[in-house]
């Protein structure tokens, strides 16, 4: 990927923005404008509510599937929370010369992780799941930080070809997961999968899509958590709220450093999650870029670097407090481009609101007591979406090649493998069954191993792989 070349240098200070005058384009780039609050705060909201669903649905899956009790769940929504906000204000601010793009980016657990994570929890003895995840990702983020400085010769091996395979499965092989919990969650409870559960999950679905389809602005970009909100009050009078979390929870605490146990760490998850981070660090180098040009302030090698030691930074120091891999959220992006609120400060400030909800575990609990099905009507279209990113990133991918229709089908395949048998790699070895009954990682692996020999072994031109797009 030939990274763009460094033009003059724009001015990086804050600057402030008078309420009756915008100031000077030579004096302050809009990326550094300090906006008054009456505009800084909504927009700071709607970065909120674009990325809130998605920073709390990690550690929602992860949790059930390792069984965490609700104060459990609610310390883990919390570190996710915090870790996200810790992560977001370094990538804003940054640190000049070492971390932080300076761009309005906004880094938080990635759901590419999630598939490898619970692959790693089904292979571990009951009480050393969360150790073997922590290991994992802590390993993950060292080799973030010593591959980023590298990173721009390696971006030639995930063209939209093969990141285009692993989004679409990470929608793909997520599905089951909202369709559980529209079921109520408990596979093991006698009314699993009864038509009241299935009921709340369709009306929440509903009230989701009416607002997107109706909603103007802000309503529009909030459908999913209003969605979540009616869809609990809803299920109230039902009596299938659980309210016992939020009477329990902490007003005020900071995540206790490795409360769900020491890392341990395992040779397969560890390549499990190696494999994931690459594909989380090409993700968020095609959000800086995207982000650089919606900007007007081209991302150049030193920005993608300080961006990515970024995510290699929150990724290893995460798991002591209960985070998982972070990346970029390219819904964030979206934000941004939609808006024209440039101003890297209002992510800041945005990082900051996530920040103050992770050391205020009450406000997490808030999020443990939405009913399963109200998350399940919700959650078809969020992991839905997902795949639809994956879809949009191939139709940009060349598949009128031959090679690369034979390429994607059978990453496809091998990816969707795990989903539609799950046993079939019951007889293999341990760590093969980590790497492999992951369906991102086997996708990615196989679609990354075919573009080295459709593309690369034995060409005689070393041609640069297609630009990469925000997804």
């Amino acid at each position: 990927m030939a990274l763009p070349a460094k033009g003059p240098a724009p001015a990086e200070g804050p600057c402030s923005t008078p309420s009756t005058a915008a100031p000077s384009p030579a004096a302050c780039h809009p990326v550094d404008e300090k906006l008054p609050a009456s505009r800084l705060v909504p927009a700071a909201l709607q970065h909120i509510a674009a990325m809130y669903a998605g920073v709390v649905t990690p550690p929602l899956i992860i949790g059930q599937a390792v069984g965490l009790d609700a104060a459990g769940m609610t310390r883990l929504i919390a570190a996710g929370l915090l870790i996200a906000g810790c992560a977001t204000i370094l990538q804003t601010l940054g640190v000049r010369g070492f971390a932080g793009n300076r761009l309005p980016f906004v880094n938080a657990a990635s759901s590419a992780g999630i598939a490898p994570m619970l692959a790693i929890a089904e292979t571990s003895a009951p009480g050393h799941q969360l150790p073997a995840i922590y290991g994992a990702v802590m390993v993950a983020g060292v080799f973030c930080l010593a591959v980023g400085p590298f990173f721009g010769r390696l971006l030639r091996f995930f063209p939209p070809l093969v990141t285009g395979v692993v989004i679409t499965l990470i929608g793909v092989t997520l599905m089951p997961v909202p369709v559980s919990w529209a079921q109520g969650g408990d596979k093991t409870a006698a009314d699993f999968g009864s038509m009241r559960y299935l009921a709340l999950a369709g009306f929440t679905l509903v009230v989701v899509l009416l607002f997107q389809r109706f909603g103007k602005g802000f309503l529009k970009q909030v459908a999913l958590l209003l969605g979540l909100l009616i869809g609990t009050l809803a299920a109230i009078p039902f009596g299938m709220a659980d309210f016992s979390a939020l009477r329990e929870a902490p007003i005020a605490a900071l995540p206790a450093p490795f409360a769900f146990g020491a890392p341990e760490f395992q040779p397969a998850a560890i390549l499990s999650l190696c494999i994931v981070m690459l594909v989380l660090m090409t993700e968020s180098s095609a959000g800086m870029l995207a982000l650089g040009e919606i900007c007007e302030r081209p991302s150049d090698g030193r920005t993608i670097t300080r961006g990515l030691r970024t995510d290699g930074i929150a990724t290893l120091l995460g798991p002591v407090f209960g985070g998982f891999p972070t990346s970029a959220f390219a819904q964030n992006v979206g934000v941004v481009s939609l808006t024209r609120v440039r101003s890297r400060y209002v992510v800041a400030v945005a990082g900051g609101a996530l920040l103050v909800l992770g050391a205020f575990p009450v406000l997490g609990a808030v999020v443990s007591m939405v009913p399963m099905p109200v998350l399940g009507g919700a959650g078809i279209v969020l992991f839905g979406s997902i795949a639809v990113s994956g879809i949009r990133t191939l139709s940009e991918a060349g598949l009128d090649d031959s090679s690369n229709i034979i390429l994607v089908a059978v990453a496809l395949g091998a990816g969707i493998i795990p989903l539609a048998a799950p046993t079939f790699y019951a007889d293999f070895p341990a760590w093969a069954q980590t790497v492999l009954g992951s369906g991102i990682s086997a996708g990615a692996l196989v679609a990354v191993l075919l573009n080295l020999f459709f593309h690369h072994l034995g060409t005689r031109s070393r041609q640069t792989a297609p630009a990469l797009k925000s997804s």
